[in-house]
């Protein structure tokens, strides 16, 4: 696991091969564009270092542009560290930085103790003051300041190119299994577990009521197959148990307008209030419907859980 810094003042100088990206999500493409990283490093004999932001550049630019996120900050910083390289870096940012001009932001964040020999971004990727930078202003500037670059293509999957946006595009129409395989993993949500209403135990389905970041992409509103971490396993022994998953208003029972995500663990029972927790969305099974009568209810959680236990076994 690489070390993990936040800041340029945490970081200890040394030549670096640096990629960087905002990589909400650290899907395949994320994935391939770091890996093409840590491959130079690894031929230049230097460390590798993933430079990425603690928000999203349009939660400072334009708050109400700014999309759902895929990962939270921790869950990111933990993805980008597993994946071979030396060090990430999470710069915060913030007026300071969002003002800086191409040439100031790459002596800024290339300079310094990151002495960056080569830099790897995607061919799209743009930086400095109104996104002014772009790989060409990298190719420029580089001999400058003694490294060179590479803009990669972008991978491309099922003929659309993999992004961040059309991840959340996927789960915002419920298809959890097409932005797992963009991915290259289910869609996890992190959170802690908050007391509910405790219907579902009055029905014979309890139910653990995850609590996310008001920023989180949520999966559109329906029913699915996927898997709890139980946490009493540890953060490195993790366990994920079988579950089915609601997402929604619990559209039977008026009343109810926040969307709620909740999780009936099967064949399994305890207390897990006020825990951090994890969810994994692997199949969907079907949209809400308003039942007439919670007798129908009931008898549709109980083919729902079996088709879950179906699809995970």
């Amino acid at each position: 696991m690489a070390e993990i810094a936040v800041g340029l003042d945490a970081v200890k100088p040394a030549e670096s091969v640096v990629v960087i990206g905002f990589f909400d999500g650290v899907h395949r493409g994320h994935q391939s564009l770091i890996t093409r990283a840590v491959r130079a490093a690894d031929q230049q004999g230097i460390r590798c270092v993933v430079v990425t932001f603690d928000r999203h550049p349009l939660e400072v630019v334009n708050p109400g542009a700014r999309p759902p996120l895929l990962m939270t900050l921790d869950q990111r910083l933990r993805a980008l560290a597993a994946l071979e390289v030396d060090l990430v870096v999470a710069l915060p940012f913030d007026d300071e930085l969002r003002h800086r001009e191409p040439g100031d932001f790459i002596t800024h964040v290339l300079g310094g103790p990151l002495q960056a020999r080569h830099v790897v971004v995607g061919a799209n990727f743009r930086f400095g003051h109104r996104a002014a930078g772009d790989v060409t202003t990298l190719a420029d500037i580089g001999p400058l300041l003694d490294f060179t670059s590479e803009g990669v293509t972008l991978l491309e999957l099922d003929d659309t190119i993999v992004s961040s946006t059309q991840i959340r595009a996927a789960l915002e129409r419920g298809d959890v299994e097409q932005a797992a395989r963009w991915l290259g993993r289910p869609y996890v949500m992190e959170g802690i577990i908050a007391r509910g209403d405790q219907r579902g135990r009055l029905l014979g389905f309890p139910t653990a009521n995850l609590h996310v970041d008001e920023r989180a992409a949520v999966p559109a509103d329906g029913v699915y197959a996927g898997r709890f971490r139980l946490p009493e396993s540890g953060p490195d022994h993790r366990t994920w148990h079988p579950c089915a998953i609601s997402v929604g208003t619990n559209p039977t029972f008026a009343g109810i307008t926040a969307v709620r995500i909740e999780a009936n663990l099967l064949d399994w029972s305890g207390e897990l209030y006020g825990v951090d927790a994890a969810l994994a969305f692997t199949h969907r099974l079907r949209g809400q419907v308003k039942f007439d009568a919670v007798d129908d209810l009931v008898a549709q959680m109980t083919l729902d859980v079996a088709r879950a236990r179906e699809l995970l076994a």
